[in-house]
């Protein structure tokens, strides 16, 4: 069992900054691939970037260079930078908890890009 509580969303304005955080509950977070997911109005969820226990960091193509995801696995958290925000990365972004047939979600926090 695992419980996923995002924090960080809110307004901004186009090419400013803003950093997600997701906590986390339960054990083994170590262990587990942690990723960022958003959902904009009339669109599929899509993935943002991925940080596993082992291998290799993933972003989104729409998202290379511009955000960084990062976990402290001491504290349970895994982070989300996102800097020179455009409109369209408005959307719902949702934290996920992956190990092995497992699968988590938080309920979201809310990314406005506006000016």
């Amino acid at each position: 069992q695992v419980q996923l509580v995002e924090s960080g969303g809110g307004l901004v304005q186009p090419g400013g900054s803003l950093r997600l955080t997701c906590a986390a509950s339960g054990s083994i977070f170590s262990l587990r691939a942690m990723s960022w997911y958003r959902q904009a109005p009339g669109k599929e969820r899509e993935l943002v970037a991925t940080i596993p226990s082992a291998g290799s960091i993933r972003y989104g193509d729409s998202v290379k260079g511009r955000f960084t995801i990062s976990r402290d696995n001491a504290k349970n958290t895994v982070d989300l930078q996102m800097n020179s925000l455009k409109p369209e990365d408005t959307a719902v972004y949702y934290c996920n908890s992956k190990f092995y047939n497992y699968d988590y979600w938080g309920q979201g926090t809310q990314v406005t890009v506006s000016s």
